[in-house]
């Protein structure tokens, strides 16, 4: 993507954000807008330099042959500018962006579990979602404007639809690099995701496995005798279904009992924190992903 070839109106709210954007973020936070693009994907765009971003750019220049520094250095860009469209592009916000409701969620599972859904709490964490950009550099982008009005024109990341994944033939966990990889029937990588992968209490469980079946905007069944960190006096409950669910809007089910691939109700915190051992993606790439699998699609879980 050509970095100067975005030329919205000339008063347009996206102008200024695109300004700011360039003034106060180095280029790693535009990089992470193309890669996003391509389905080597850094999780959350958050302007940071981080192992995300390093872990994207790894993937990137794998897929595209390039020698895999993790950096971008001078080929990298050069194969990443031969995409010309926009970095930031306007977008007016709808009667459905503001809508709501938005709702505080609370932190104990039974008092989650007495709400009708699991939904967005503003405005800006449904747009950050809708655009796979963290609400805090949403709103640094849209200095003043209003998220609640409807008609309000504001910058976002240029996540154009991309084409739904090739159906998968392999999923590939790495719990060293915690990426989640997809393989086509060829033998090619055509996705990577960002993925929080178990921890020393709830380890990865290495192995081959089988996906069982995709449900999409699930419900959670809580169990206190699965979380090592539960809290007391906890009990069985179900949570109702929405994206700040535990398991987020997927859950694609594993041949290992009580495993799964999800997503999350805290994107921020994908690749950085760890897991009761089941695979966590944002709920984007958990959403693309479940396009991708069916029943009897292989997953391999390695360090």
């Amino acid at each position: 993507m050509n970095l100067h070839a975005y030329a919205p109106s000339e008063n347009g709210a996206s102008s200024i954000a695109f300004r700011s954007f360039n003034a106060q973020y180095p280029f790693f936070s535009r990089f992470g807008i193309l890669v996003a693009g391509i389905r080597c994907t850094l999780g959350e765009i958050d302007a940071a330099y981080g192992s995300n971003l390093r872990k994207a750019i790894e993937g990137y220049q794998k897929a595209g042959g390039l020698n895999v520094t993790g950096v971008v250095d001078a080929p990298t860009w050069t194969a990443l500018n031969a995409d010309a469209a926009p970095i930031l592009t306007p977008y007016t916000l709808l009667d459905t962006d503001v809508a709501g409701p938005f709702e505080a969620i609370p932190k104990k599972m039974a008092d989650q579990a007495k709400m009708a859904s699991l939904g967005y709490t503003s405005a800006a964490e449904a747009l950050g979602e809708k655009f796979h950009v963290s609400p805090k550099l949403l709103i640094v982008l849209n200095p003043g404007k209003d998220f609640s009005r409807v008609g309000e024109e504001i910058a976002v990341p240029n996540i154009a639809a991309a084409d739904p994944l090739p159906k998968a033939a392999k999923i590939i966990v790495d719990e060293s690099n915690r990426t989640l990889t997809v393989v086509d029937a060829n033998g090619k990588t055509v996705a990577q995701f960002p993925a929080t992968t178990g921890s020393k209490y709830d380890p990865l469980p290495l192995g081959n496995w089988k996906v069982k079946g995709v449900a999409r905007n699930p419900v959670f069944h809580y169990n206190p005798k699965l979380f090592w960190d539960a809290s007391p006096g906890d009990t069985k409950t179900t949570i109702p279904p929405g994206p700040n669910n535990p398991v987020g809007v997927v859950w694609i089910d594993l041949s290992k009992e009580h495993y799964g691939i999800h997503g999350t109700p805290e994107p921020s915190r994908i690749g950085k924190t760890q897991s009761h051992g089941c695979i966590r993606l944002t709920n984007w790439d958990a959403a693309a992903l479940a396009q991708s699998v069916a029943g009897g699609v292989d997953v391999l879980m390695q360090k």
